[in-house]
């Protein structure tokens, strides 16, 4: 998987992408991020990337050109399976989402800052818009880490035990179950005797009536979700 994500801050999202996971993701050759300045398609000296807003107004707009300019250099050295802008009024992220995104292979990805982009750019060169929660941050950059992230630990190979993303909460419109590890007794709190049975059957049975209780009090929303799948 390739991802190009424009940004007019990309030192603020570059660490992101140099630790942990991702960061052996890209060693394994498994995705590769570029993380492409706005202000390098400027259409000023001055690299100006926003303006006043039409009509009046609080707050800067993002300039329609440095973007078209941008996005239209992109496309020129390869498809995209989706362009995609980090924005609050988008479809929130899930993790059905995030499985869909992980085949993919070539995403581009734009960081709204200030006021928000020209309208335009919505309307001639977006085709997915995403929203990582109902609030606004200072810019997309980090809803495009976010975004990244989901996508991007679910692409076979990169998570050493790739059983692992299976049982992640959401996945079966579950939360996980709560989990435990050394030491089995600590200061009297146990963990509970069937995790330590080796009985493969009764601990997965276990798992699950623990992930329908914790969805049922903490997410009655997800639990409709996961009847309505079982009734189909």
């Amino acid at each position: 998987m390739h991802i190009d994500i424009i940004t007019v801050l990309p030192e603020l999202i570059q660490s992101n992408f140099e630790h942990s996971i991702l960061k052996r993701a890209q060693q394994k050759g498994l995705v590769s991020v570029n993380l492409v300045g706005l202000r390098n398609y400027a259409v000023s000296k001055h690299k100006n990337v926003d303006d006043y807003c039409y009509g009046g107004g609080a707050g800067m707009v993002m300039m329609i050109e440095p973007i078209a300019n941008c996005i239209n250099d992109l496309r020129s050295k390869r498809k995209y399976d989706e362009i995609i802008y980090m924005t609050p009024d988008g479809e929130t992220l899930n993790q059905k989402m995030a499985n869909t995104f992980s085949s993919a292979q070539n995403l581009m990805v734009l960081c709204g800052h200030y006021k928000g982009i020209d309208e335009r750019i919505r309307e001639l060169f977006i085709t997915k818009e995403i929203s990582i929660g109902d609030y606004v941050l200072s810019g997309g950059e980090l809803a495009a880490s976010v975004f990244c992230d989901s996508v991007i630990r679910l692409i076979p190979g990169v998570l050493n035990d790739e059983t692992s993303a299976l049982t992640d909460s959401f996945q079966d419109d579950l939360l996980s179950p709560p989990v435990y590890t050394r030491p089995a007794n600590y200061m009297g709190h146990q963990v509970p005797d069937v995790l330590l049975s080796g009985h493969a059957g009764e601990i997965e049975k276990w798992r699950m009536e623990q992930a329908i209780s914790r969805t049922k009090q903490r997410r009655p929303d997800l639990m409709a979700k996961f009847q309505g799948g079982e009734n189909n």
